[in-house]
């Protein structure tokens, strides 16, 4: 099996790593359009796969400089020659590409999946399936933390009821040691942030798809020491395709990001001022000032954790029961891996594994909850040493 991560960065080389560990794996190419990050990612990964036992077989790694702007201006075709004969493609890129790779991989004929990350992107993969089908081959988008593994094993829980009244996906990156105001350090894309706290979140609402505005409905949780009361808000994306897939086997279902007290309200009064605005003002864009200022002040090296519980309430054999799922992940000194990565590149690396290996055997462009056996998928990430808790009440 041979596969083709796209991108470098964090997620890329935490989901090349991965892969180049898993049985039968024997090539994985990162592909990037900087040569030095290329050059750095094979450096730390060669530490990493070769530094412990020499028992351990990992495959070839290699890298390609390719820069993704070329599919927004030569076109879906300029990838082909990248990914032609691999097994699988795993796209850890901005999501705006992702539509363009599908292109690409139904015409190379190479399964892909996606991190993800927005629902208007998914919807255009979505709307490729018959093509994808008919080129034997399957696309899973979103497949990271959320959207992605919060939501599969969201779909997992609601299987396991007769009928579910309420699905909760509460999910998120947070700083170990918070630092005030924002207690709060980027753990992935900023612009990626921002897209969630500016677009509708997709919900259901007695058996009804509905969209709500993000940054609004906030709510006291609470987690172990020494996280212990936080807050959780609507945003967009991490439901992914749930609302459409579960409608009529769940009555209501909302997905909600986890942060420190106060942080809604701080991006909420940013918001409201349009300081979060792509518009310009007396000659400035506040959206990319803002972000470049939150990427200054918000990357230190404190370490970060990921926050994960999600619940289902509904009737079994005539009962009424609560399954909760619940994940507190850390940052791995070993690996250098950070919780971020860990929770998002490791569940999309497992479901390319799946693919490469012939798991997944619907065709076409389909929501992970409709094609990745569930069970597999749970098991696969806590093999990754991803500790997932299952409580019955």
């Amino acid at each position: 099996m041979k596969v083709v991560v796209l991108g470098a960065g964090r997620m890329g080389r935490a989901a090349a790593w991965d892969l180049a560990r898993q049985p039968g794996m024997t090539h994985v190419k990162l592909v990037d359009r900087d040569p030095d990050l290329l050059t750095r990612a094979g450096k730390e990964l060669e530490q990493l796969l070769h530094g412990g036992p020499r028992s351990v077989r990992v495959a070839r790694i290699e890298g390609q400089t390719f820069d993704l702007d070329q599919l927004m201006t030569s076109g879906p075709s300029a990838l082909c020659p990248v990914i032609e004969g691999y097994s699988v493609v795993l796209s850890s890129a901005d999501y705006r590409f992702n539509e363009a790779a599908t292109l690409a991989a139904i015409e190379a004929k190479v399964h892909l999946c996606d991190l993800g990350g927005n629902l208007f992107v998914v919807e255009r993969q979505l709307a490729l399936s018959e093509r994808a089908e008919r080129a034997g081959i399957t696309v899973v988008p979103d497949c990271g933390l959320a959207p992605g593994m919060a939501g599969l094993i969201g779909a997992l829980g609601v299987s396991r009821f007769d009928s579910v009244e309420k699905l909760e996906l509460r999910v998120g990156g947070l700083p170990a040691h918070p630092k005030p105001p924002l207690n709060y350090k980027l753990v992935f894309s900023v612009r990626g942030l921002i897209n969630e706290y500016l677009e509708p979140a997709e919900v259901l609402i007695d058996g009804k798809p509905t969209r709500v505005p993000s940054l609004t409905d906030v709510e006291r949780i609470t987690f172990p020491a020494p996280y212990g009361e936080l807050e959780a808000f609507n945003t967009s994306g991490g439901s992914s395709t749930l609302p459409r897939t579960l409608r009529g086997k769940v009555r209501n279902l909302d997905y909600k990001t986890i942060r420190y007290p106060g942080h809604c309200a701080a991006f909420a009064g940013m918001h409201a001022i349009g300081l979060l605005s792509d518009e310009p003002f007396q000659g400035v864009q506040p959206r990319p000032l803002v972000e470049a200022l939150l990427e200054a002040s918000l990357n230190d090296d404190d370490t970060d954790v990921v926050l994960v519980r999600v619940t289902v309430d509904g009737l079994l054999n005539g009962e009424r029961r609560r399954l909760s799922y619940e994940i507190i992940d850390l940052h791995d000194a070993v690996t250098g891996h950070s919780a971020m990565a860990r929770t998002t590149a490791y569940p999309a690396a497992a479901v390319a594994y799946m693919l490469a290996a012939g798991a997944v055997e619907a065709r076409g462009v389909l929501p992970g909850e409709l094609c990745v056996p569930l069970d597999p998928f749970l098991s696969a990430v806590r093999a990754r040493g991803i500790e997932v808790k299952e409580r019955w009440e």
